[in-house]
């Protein structure tokens, strides 16, 4: 079972991804520790777990350190977290005055806005995703059009239907707004000056599909150089902001307790799941074969799928998915290789080297995480399943047929029983973290940390 893509070994398929088999960097999945000490099984009382289970459940927990962000020097900095915790939740930086980050990602629905489709200033086609262990994606958005998270970051804020701005407007809000121009300075250096009308026109930003475009064309008759003083300004604030959403990590769920329990041989920590969710879990692991795309920490492969959804009416159409995104996140001018990213190397971005187009890439979509996915209803990259249930039914049947591309070959219906559609939904409850610091999940009381007494 999986909520967007096929449960069967796709990874070791690499020709279905359109990837270069051989040397493509496409991590694996995590290697079994053979050093590790274990019973040949474990007998909870409900279900026997053999060694090779709890072995391959050993590279699932717990959460390892954050991953380095090698293209954004200031990932790390608490003074760029605080100050992109406060524009995360700033709605100066819409073009209303009116949607922050926080409208569509709100901390109080599990970091995303419960609706099938997301709504900005619009309304938009695409399911809004979590941000639970963000900072741990390979690819971003659905398509995987952004290769970082602050790239990703800078999407929403100029997007028509979801902020609005544009990246020379939302240097004059930070030029114009005393605390968020002293909170960048102190950062990240001066800003350009943003009061120079015949430099700096009130909105501009390229919109390379629509050449007529007001915006565009204000863009187009700015300075070069300006023009690159803007987009500096533009990626430091996704930094900032990827700083911040670094934070939003889920840890210590009672899945990975009761893991830690079948290593570790501490019967009374069995409990920590329910025999239904241990019998789910048996289940994920085998016949579902669930975990050949959710594995890992954060229980997602994070490559893309087309897993034979019909066509979705309201949805804005026939959507091509990681297709059409290979050439915007090659093109992007914020990616690792860009003249923005603080890690230029080839070395470093080796990603973005080996894309290539394959016909299995249409109609694809990033594989979610599992983590609190309880939470985080609707589902799918189009918001078609309200709860769990629908999902379930879906993979149980396998209706339909999708209006490009085509289902991945390997996926076939699971018939699942009454009991065994029960069991994975209290597996997978399971996987809901503890609770974050709650000061991460509302605005801080200004852009710049409390000087300490």
């Amino acid at each position: 079972m999986t909520l967007s893509l096929s449960c069967f070994a796709v990874w070791l398929a690499p020709s279905l991804l359109g990837q270069v088999p051989a040397d493509h960097p496409k991590p694996p999945p995590p290697a079994l520790n053979m050093e590790l000490e274990l019973p040949e099984k474990v007998d909870t009382g409900t279900v026997v777990f053999h060694e090779r289970e709890i072995r391959h459940l050993a590279t699932f927990t717990p959460l390892p350190e954050l991953p380095r962000s090698r293209s954004n020097r200031w990932a790390d900095d608490p003074k760029a977290a605080h100050f992109g915790q406060f524009l995360f939740f700033d709605p100066r930086l819409s073009s209303t005055g009116e949607i922050s980050c926080a409208s569509c990602h709100d901390p109080a629905k599990s970091w995303g806005d419960g609706k099938a489709l997301g709504e900005g200033i619009g309304s938009l086609t695409r399911h809004t995703p979590g941000l639970w262990n963000v900072a741990y994606q390979r690819w971003f958005f659905w398509d995987g059009r952004a290769d970082s998270l602050w790239a990703q970051a800078l999407g929403p804020l100029e997007h028509p239907l979801e902020m609005g701005q544009s990246r020379v407007g939302l240097a004059h809000v930070l030029f114009q707004q005393a605390d968020l121009r002293q909170a960048y300075e102190s950062l990240f250096g001066s800003l350009p000056a943003m009061d120079e009308e015949n430099r700096f026109p009130p909105h501009a930003r390229p919109v390379s599909d629509a050449p007529d475009h007001p915006h565009h064309v204000a863009w187009l008759a700015m300075a070069a150089e300006d023009q690159k003083a803007v987009n500096r300004v533009f990626s430091n604030l996704g930094k900032a902001m990827e700083a911040f959403q670094r934070r939003i990590q889920s840890r210590n769920a009672p899945f990975d307790g009761f893991v830690a329990a079948l290593i570790q041989g501490r019967k009374e920590d069995f409990q920590l799941l329910s025999p239904s969710a241990q019998r789910g879990l048996k289940l994920f692991l085998g016949r579902g074969q669930c975990t050949l795309c959710h594995f890992g920490p954060n229980l997602s492969d994070g490559e893309f799928h087309n897993i034979g959804w019909t066509y979705r009416p309201g949805a804005g159409g026939v959507d091509w998915g990681r297709e059409k995104a290979l050439t915007l996140v090659e093109q992007d001018p914020f990616n690792g290789l860009g003249e923005y990213s603080d890690h230029r190397r080839r070395r470093a971005n080796q990603k973005l080297l080996y894309l290539r187009w394959d016909e299995h890439l249409v109609g694809a979509f990033k594989t979610p995480s599992l983590r609190h996915v309880t939470e985080t209803a609707p589902y799918m990259h189009d918001g078609r399943f309200a709860d769990l249930d629908a999902v379930l039914d879906f993979y149980s049947e396998l209706p339909g047929a999708p209006p490009i591309g085509h289902r991945e070959e390997s996926l076939q219906p699971l018939r699942l029983l009454d009991q065994e559609r029960a069991d994975l939904k209290a597996f997978l409850e399971s996987l809901r973290g503890q609770a974050l610091d709650p000061a991460l999940e509302k605005p801080p009381s200004g852009p710049l940390p409390e000087a300490k007494s």
